[in-house]
């Protein structure tokens, strides 16, 4: 019977965009773990702990002897950034060593964790390996922020972004439409695309805001004035969102699976081409393919 090389600590969550790259634990959870809207890592095997070098390093050696070719590696969990520059330095050179093919290396990153980064240090990385960071922005504003307790602000995100633009690194962002519920939905929108103008990312994607596991957590912390945005109403925020962006050369994805409509674009390029899906979708929801519920997901 075959065995991966990797013992993870389940579940595990990658961006869409690794399928194919090699998950790395060397932290296990988040190290904020406080955001209402997020059920990744509240499991109690989850709890955050940064993973011994000594594991980190026989999980390479044993992918390394049972994978060969891997070309990309992505940095698990919730966020391998709040780990000091030394140690993420030690990890992209041990990584280099035992896969000559690799190509990149990306992880999640909270804003949060940049904020104790220089600009240096993220070169001094991007050098070693490391190509692309994805930030959850999540919202632009301010009150959604301190109501979902992402312990971030509009500011502490802008500063995060340029300083990975300034390093040279990529930047993927995703935002949640419908976070701000029905009552701060045009806010939401408005100031997440000014966000995202301020900063201008590589790439950026959206994903519609979803409570498997029930919405009483998010509610408590939200407040009683959370009404979910319907349908129709996502695809006015989203329309909100993108009439309000002014982007020069983000590729541009709202093509989760949690998403009723995909768009696929470059912006600024495409967002004409965009906003008139997304009027259709609006106006005359048939002449559109949308998902139906069974076919959404996380």
């Amino acid at each position: 019977m075959y065995s991966f090389p990797i013992d993870y600590v389940e579940p595990v969550f990658r961006p869409p965009s690794e399928a194919k790259s090699l998950i790395l634990p060397v932290t296990n959870g988040c190290s904020w773990n406080k955001c209402t809207f997020c059920e990744m890592y509240t499991q109690p095997q989850k709890k955050f702990r940064a993973r011994k070098p000594e594991d980190v390093r026989q999980d390479i050696a044993n992918a390394a002897k049972s994978l060969g070719g891997v070309k990309r590696v992505f940095l698990a969990d919730g966020d391998a950034m709040v780990l000091p520059t030394r140690r993420l330095l030690e990890i992209l050179s041990e990584l280099k060593a035992a896969f000559p093919e690799l190509q990149r290396v990306s992880s999640y990153c909270l804003p949060r964790n940049l904020a104790r980064k220089t600009v240096e240090e993220l070169t001094q990385l991007r050098e070693a390996g490391l190509k692309i960071l994805y930030v959850g922005m999540e919202s632009g504003d301010d009150e959604v922020l301190e109501r979902i307790n992402k312990g971030e602000t509009w500011e502490s995100t802008r500063s995060a972004l340029v300083k990975i633009r300034e390093a040279g690194l990529t930047s993927s962002v995703m935002v949640l439409n419908g976070l701000g519920g029905s009552t701060l939905s045009r806010q939401h929108a408005v100031n997440t695309a000014t966000l995202c103008n301020e900063t201008q990312p590589d790439y950026l994607s959206t994903l519609v805001v979803s409570f498997p596991q029930g919405e009483q957590r998010f509610r408590e912390g939200f407040g009683p004035d959370f009404e979910p945005l319907s349908q129709q109403g996502l695809f006015e925020e989203i329309r909100t969102f993108l009439e309000h962006l002014q982007l020069e050369r983000t590729v541009f994805r709202s093509d989760h699976a949690s998403n009723y409509l995909v768009l696929k674009g470059n912006l600024g390029r495409d967002k004409q081409k965009l906003l008139d899906q997304v009027n259709l979708a609006i106006t005359n929801p048939g002449a559109v393919p949308l998902r139906t519920e069974w076919q959404r997901g996380l």
